[in-house]
């Protein structure tokens, strides 16, 4: 157990900013998992269920006593949630595989999908802030919007929506100056490379639902 505490413990510093290691680690997978899920194969759920799990410690900085000492219980809670939701996110990927050989096929929500999306990111912003303001959280609005976003991103990755990689965007651009505010400096740098790989990830959806629309069409001809 002294090794696992001194491994759970590690530390990196650079100049007067202590890292822990598992912030780094937990990130690096949660990358791993962005790509897994840009190029669609199963394995990105798994590797992104082992990243949450190590970022919940993370962000739980009072409980677990890392150098920031602070409980940010939207960035906590969504890793709870993305486990959750990786879960059927993993199933239902492993079952299109298994009837269709193809984990998923990227494609476009319906106009009532993206209408119920916008309704949730607003609602659930609301609702979170107030929730995170309760439980004392740093930067209640903020978290709320990342925790929302985040949720429904992950979502709409399991069903396939070539929208969930906008709704990234949207969740990088408030989680990056949170994260620098707060102190959590490799997360903030992770979420700014994860900004490139979500572009890139929605180019290559976005033109892998292109190629299969048009063999749709030549097939249907």
């Amino acid at each position: 157990m002294s090794v696992l505490q001194t491994l759970f413990d590690a530390e990196l510093h650079i100049g007067d900013a202590t890292i822990l290691w598992r912030e780094i680690i937990g990130n690096s997978f949660g990358i791993a998992s962005a790509i897994g899920g840009m190029r669609r194969v199963v394995w990105a759920w798994p590797v992104g269920i082992i990243g949450n799990a190590l970022l919940f410690t993370v962000f739980m900085g009072a409980l677990f006593y890392t150098p920031q000492d602070l409980n940010l219980y939207g960035q906590a809670g969504r890793q709870l949630l993305f486990i959750t939701v990786s879960v059927y996110g993993w199933t239902r990927w492993v079952q299109s595989r298994h009837d269709s050989g193809k984990a998923v096929l990227p494609h476009w929500a319906s106009t009532r999908q993206r209408i119920a999306m916008v309704t949730t990111m607003v609602m659930g912003t609301v609702v979170f802030a107030q929730v995170f303001g309760m439980l004392g959280s740093y930067g209640r609005w903020a978290e709320a919007w990342i925790f929302t976003g985040s949720i429904l991103a992950t979502y709409g990755m399991a069903r396939g929506w070539t929208e969930f990689w906008i709704i990234w965007i949207a969740v990088d651009v408030v989680g990056v100056p949170l994260l620098l505010k707060a102190g959590f400096y490799p997360s903030a740098i992770l979420y700014l490379l994860y900004a490139g790989f979500v572009v890139w990830g929605f180019a290559v959806w976005l033109q892998i639902q292109r190629r299969s629309t048009a063999e749709s069409v030549v097939t249907a001809a």
